[in-house]
């Protein structure tokens, strides 16, 4: 498949003209936010922004109706969100949230800081596609399965397998040549790339890429599946500290309660479920911010609703969707419509009422056919319809 349009992926410096105003999509690699760039994104959301920061499929952020380019460019700037201006739409890349902290088999903490400066200090590397997904799995299977692009999973605490379009090449490698491993399979994107926005898109392109970097695969391979394993509360840390795993309601975070999770002053990390973590905390102190922040709308509980709904944009938003989405789920988690697991008593059908839509476990709702935002995994469908609602 080769795609006969520029790729389109919006970034700081090149806004996304929404249909409610300028969009803005802030690159975090590995989810990894100070207390300080929180506080930074809170003010950005206020200053520059409809007062909300959204959180994508990736880890990273958005920004709607975005007032002033320009300031918010310098904003984020000094706020170390945008240290390259030349690879700022390439700097995705998705890493284990919890590794170092709770359980995995490796720490690949540092290979996030080391991908993304080796990534922004080659200037060739600056050309691929701002679709194209990294992935640093800890051995535990949470981000390898996220529809990455190039990527390292960990079989031991040294020991990596090289995965490409999602899946394992058989190769490995050590944790000292992942980096490595993985910059030269970027480069090889380029070079067997004939206009594609992702490797699966390539022919034969995992192939041709081993080829193009001398490594010899062995037999064994790692089974990627795509997991929805979701952190959320109350987190032991191996060292003893807590983490909390915070759901945040259709991954939009208010800018005021934003400014709280800085006040906390501990490391936050963005999670690709459209969640956060709140890590390195005294239990003491963990208390405190469940007491506080849950009130405030924080989903600290497993069991919440909230956690089992994603959804587009919708409108105002998007000039392709039918409906406001947004308004539509919320009124079926708020009414009891959204159901546990082992409930059977979904909606089927086409036009159904979006007040009669009841539909139990994982499920995305959407304003059209395109889908967007959709989780990976099984997962429920409820598109919008010009009549109502389509239960897939």
């Amino acid at each position: 498949m080769t795609r006969t349009a520029p790729d389109s992926c919006p970034g700081v410096l090149r806004l996304h003209q929404a249909a409610d105003g300028p969009l803005a999509r802030i690159r975090v690699p590995g989810g990894r936010l100070t207390s300080d760039q929180v506080l930074a994104l809170a003010t950005a959301a206020s200053e520059f922004g409809d007062g909300a920061i959204e959180l994508t499929s990736r880890g990273n952020l958005q920004l709607r109706q975005v007032r002033d380019a320009e300031a918010l460019t310098a904003h984020l700037t000094a706020a170390g969100l945008l240290p390259s201006r030349t690879h700022e739409r390439v700097r995705n890349i998705v890493a284990s949230p919890l590794s170092g902290r709770v359980g995995g088999l490796a720490d690949v903490r540092g290979l996030v800081g080391d991908l993304d400066a080796r990534l922004c200090a080659t200037p060739r590397l600056a050309e691929l596609p701002g679709r194209v997904l990294f992935t640093l799995d800890d051995g535990r299977g949470d981000v390898s399965g996220l529809d990455g692009d190039i990527g390292v999973h960990a079989v031991g605490p040294d020991e990596f397998a090289l995965l490409l379009a999602g899946a394992d090449t058989g190769i490995r490698v050590t944790k000292a040549e992942a980096v490595d491993s993985v910059l030269a399979a970027a480069e090889g994107f380029l070079e067997v790339s004939s206009g594609q926005w992702r490797l699966h898109e390539v022919a034969d392109g995992p192939a041709r890429i081993i080829e193009s970097i001398g490594l010899t695969p062995g037999t064994e391979r790692v089974e990627i599946t795509a997991a929805q394993d979701v952190p959320i509360g109350w987190l032991d840390q191996d060292d003893g500290s807590v983490a909390l795993g915070a759901g945040v309601r259709l991954g939009a975070l208010d800018a005021r309660l934003a400014e709280f999770v800085a006040a906390i002053e501990r490391p936050v990390i963005i999670t690709p479920w459209r969640s956060l973590i709140v890590a390195d905390l005294e239990e003491w102190a963990a208390e405190q911010v469940v007491r506080v922040l849950a009130p405030m709308g924080l989903i600290f509980d497993a069991a919440s609703p909230w956690l089992h709904v994603s959804a587009c944009a919708g409108q105002p938003g998007c000039a392709k969707s039918l409906t406001d989405v947004r308004a539509d789920v919320t009124a079926a988690v708020e009414s009891g419509r959204v159901l546990a697991d082992s409930s059977s008593t979904d909606s089927a059908g086409d036009n159904i009422p979006a007040e009669e839509v009841t539909v139990a476990g994982r499920q995305h709702w959407s304003g059209c056919d395109r889908r967007c935002g959709r989780p990976r995994g099984e997962v429920t469908d409820v598109v919008a319809t010009p009549d109502g609602y389509r239960v897939d």
